[in-house]
């Protein structure tokens, strides 16, 4: 329920509006209750409560605070009310609004929904829920907050036809939803992994020196194959042969070149 004011700026008044005011005086025909406002605020005898009233005094009192609603705003005054207006008037209710209401009763073939007109609406079982169900009861409960779409508004007979699986998404809608996430979730982990992968190095260029120790290497390679050293030679000879070999083919370089 929206939290009432004490007043208003004037010229802003607008029907229903929750207020709060001050009776300052009884009449027989109903009360006139101060909101704030330059003209004063009057509630009619039939307005006072949503029974019949014989007499003013047996429902208000002056001094008293009262909490009413804006019926009409005049020149002169504004009409107030102290019965509770609908949040939903016939004029207002149009297919294919959504409205929220309160569960408040189940039958074998629905379910009715105060969405705040002067009639409840009615659910028919087809139309709780996108699954079969033979009975209202499996899905909803009395008391229970729904949202609801409407389908159709007969104003002569006052009946609202209510559809709850209308407001909500399609069994496929969902499934669509739930098979798109995991493509999205991969495009962007892919798309995080292709950022952060490095470029493989490139082989650093190699001198004169090592390209000749390389070929030294080989050509002593080649010699193991034809004339295999002797198991016992040390390894410090190897190495000091290893040496040579090398720097004969340096000089061999230097000097062609």
């Amino acid at each position: 329920m929206e939290e009432p004011t004490t007043s208003a700026q004037e010229g802003a008044l607008q029907p229903k509006m929750h207020m709060t005011g001050k009776v300052i005086k009884i009449t027989l025909a109903g009360a006139i209750v101060d909101v704030g406002e330059k003209v004063p605020g009057v509630v009619h005898i039939s307005q006072l409560r949503a029974e019949p009233v014989n007499r003013v005094e047996d429902v208000v009192q002056v001094g008293q605070t009262v909490d009413v609603w804006v019926r009409r705003v005049r020149d002169d005054r504004v009409e107030l009310t102290m019965v509770e207006p609908l949040k939903l008037e016939w004029r207002e209710v149009k297919p294919d609004m959504l409205v929220k209401g309160k569960v408040t009763r189940l039958e074998s073939y629905g379910a009715f929904v105060d969405i705040g007109a002067e009639r409840a609406g009615l659910v028919h079982v087809s139309e709780i829920s996108h699954d079969y169900i033979k009975s209202p009861a499996e899905v909803l409960k009395e008391g229970e907050e729904v949202e609801a779409k409407v389908l159709e508004v007969d104003r002569r007979k006052k009946q609202i036809r209510l559809s709850i699986k209308a407001a909500q998404p399609k069994p496929e809608e969902i499934l669509a939803e739930v098979k798109a996430e995991p493509k999205r979730a991969r495009s962007k982990k892919g798309k995080k992994e292709s950022e952060t992968v490095e470029p493989e190095p490139k082989e650093p260029e190699l001198t004169t020196m090592e390209i000749a120790y390389r070929e030294a290497m080989e050509r002593s390679k080649g010699t193991k194959k034809s004339a295999p050293m002797k198991i016992n030679k040390s390894k410090s000879a190897m190495n000091k042969e290893q040496e040579e070999i090398f720097n004969r083919t340096l000089e061999n370089r230097i000097t062609s070149n």
